[in-house]
């Protein structure tokens, strides 16, 4: 039997059905949702080096971003329903910003090492090259190139039923080593003209050096 023979599938395409197969929404997930930041959510944020950044264009096509700073330097809050994530050097594709220009919705889920739960936010963005809370977000000596600025919508904790499934955090889990190494695969997916010791060259400490 082929997998992809959808003719096998039994696709749900009804919102009714789709709610009698997950069941109704439970009470407490269902009032979770805020639209300004209580304390924790700012404690939460503070705390978290590391958010992926979901975006999609004008007609649909979606990106999911990831997002690193040290703890502190990754999410600025701006006031109760504002936040802005500064863009550092990359790689100039910006994808999630062309996107933004032509939808503003985003979602964000933030993360902190060895914590299950996520905090999730939903909201519109703006691209920003520059204000005065960019002075704020300087890391090493460098002010980010932009900075995305999202104005809350939905902002709420999401349980950690994930984490503890896939377990993440668990080291004895990890298995890092079960594919070659980031040049290897980057010799091999895409189209370079660099050797693979350059490219192994080039992801070495010095990868590391350059981030900022």
């Amino acid at each position: 039997m082929n997998a992809l023979d959808s003719h096998l599938w039994t696709e749900v395409t009804d919102p009714g059905e789709l709610r009698e197969i997950v069941g109704e929404v439970m009470s407490q997930a269902a009032t979770k949702e805020r639209a300004t930041l209580h304390r924790r959510d700012r404690e939460w944020l503070a705390a978290s080096p590391y958010c992926v950044v979901a975006t999609a264009d004008a007609d649909g096509n979606c990106d999911a971003s990831p997002k690193g700073d040290p703890a502190g330097k990754l999410v600025h809050v701006l006031d109760d329903s504002t936040l802005a994530i500064p863009e550092r050097k990359g790689n100039h594709r910006v994808d999630g910003y062309h996107n933004v220009l032509a939808n503003p919705h985003v979602g964000l889920l933030s993360l902190i090492p060895g914590r299950r739960e996520t905090l999730r936010i939903n909201g519109r963005a703006r691209v920003v090259s520059d204000a005065p809370f960019f002075e704020d977000m300087v890391v090493k000596g460098h002010k980010p190139v932009l900075a995305l600025v999202v104005e809350i919508d939905t902002i709420y904790f999401h349980c950690g039923k994930a984490s503890m499934r896939s377990g993440i955090w668990k080291p004895e889990t990890w298995t890092s080593d079960t594919l070659p190494r980031h040049a290897q695969l980057v010799k091999e997916t895409q189209v370079v003209e660099a050797t693979l010791e350059e490219l192994v060259e080039k992801y070495g400490p010095k990868y590391e050096a350059g981030l900022y």
